[in-house]
């Protein structure tokens, strides 16, 4: 099965791993709209809707960008119908867009549980919401959310009550879309095994000096573009882990996702002990966030 043709509406699109699923699905010929809030260069951040419209273009995809906030149900409503009017409707929505703040309740504002909660669960339920009506006329409707499977023990509470419970209101979200639209739209969680080279490593997590115990974006774009190529109707209510589903699919060069092959890697957030780590893959044994 090929995206060529199909609109994808993917959430925090201008940078990182959103832009990388945008770009993979874009050399199918896919039309992406890139649906994020930087509309212009940001002093700490690389790429705006428009720069990764261009790169979904020169991949091969047509782009629309556009500004949205996904905690405003206006603007969310207004963008979904701009991309369905441009692109004739919606064939997936892939919630990337993702605000973290991993501290302990103490050292957590509530302003930062808000934004958590209003862009993480929330944005989305809500811009999954304003899709349906698409979707449901789809030949293979696909929801998408980059979020872990429920794996629901205190460790990975006890350290960031607000961010874990946050990102595990969206995985909330496609355990209960798996079965709502069973047979009729598929939902699917991704979740990366390591940590990936994005700006929330560089600036919030661990530093730039990580990034080479890290996987490239492009492990997810490559896991994202193989679940929306499945069949809608079949494959929905899963919780996959990046490598482990790649591999399932044959993919047998996970080196080629490393930021420098033969390091070991950084383990991500919220990893369960199965599907234990492919053969061959070095996991360091230190916990990100911890």
């Amino acid at each position: 099965m090929s995206l060529q043709g199909k609109t994808l509406f993917i959430t925090g699109a201008s940078r990182g791993i959103g832009e990388a699923i945008a770009v993979r699905c874009a050399r199918d010929g896919a039309n992406i709209v890139i649906a994020a809030k930087t509309d212009q260069p940001h002093p700490k951040l690389p790429g705006t809707i428009h720069t990764a419209a261009e790169a979904v273009e020169k991949a091969g995809g047509k782009a629309l960008p556009l500004v949205c906030d996904i905690r405003d149900e206006a603007n969310v409503e207004a963008a979904v119908k701009k991309a369905a009017d441009h692109f004739g409707g919606i064939d997936a929505v892939i919630n990337n867009a993702s605000a973290i703040f991993p501290m302990s309740t103490k050292d957590t504002p509530v302003k930062r549980w808000d934004l958590m909660h209003q862009v993480n669960a929330r944005g989305t339920f809500l811009v999954t919401q304003k899709c349906l009506p698409w979707l449901e006329k789809s030949e293979n409707p696909h929801i998408l959310a980059l979020s872990p499977p429920l794996d629901m023990r205190a460790k990975w509470f006890a350290p960031h009550v607000a961010y874990t419970s946050a990102k595990f209101g969206m995985s909330l979200c496609i355990l209960g879309w798996g079965g709502e639209f069973k047979g009729k739209i598929a939902a699917n969680a991704i979740w990366p095994r390591t940590a990936i080279a994005t700006a929330a490593i560089a600036n919030v997590l661990a530093g730039e000096e990580a990034f080479k115990n890290c996987r490239t974006p492009e492990i997810l774009a490559e896991t994202a573009y193989r679940v929306l190529c499945k069949p809608a109707a079949d494959f929905t209510g899963n919780f996959l882990i990046d490598d482990s589903f790649l591999v399932s699919e044959g993919v047998t060069d996970l080196d080629q996702f490393s930021v420098q092959p033969g390091e070991e890697l950084l383990p991500d957030f919220f990893v369960p002990e199965e599907p234990k780590a492919p053969d061959g893959v070095k996991i360091m044994d230190i916990q990100l966030g911890h």
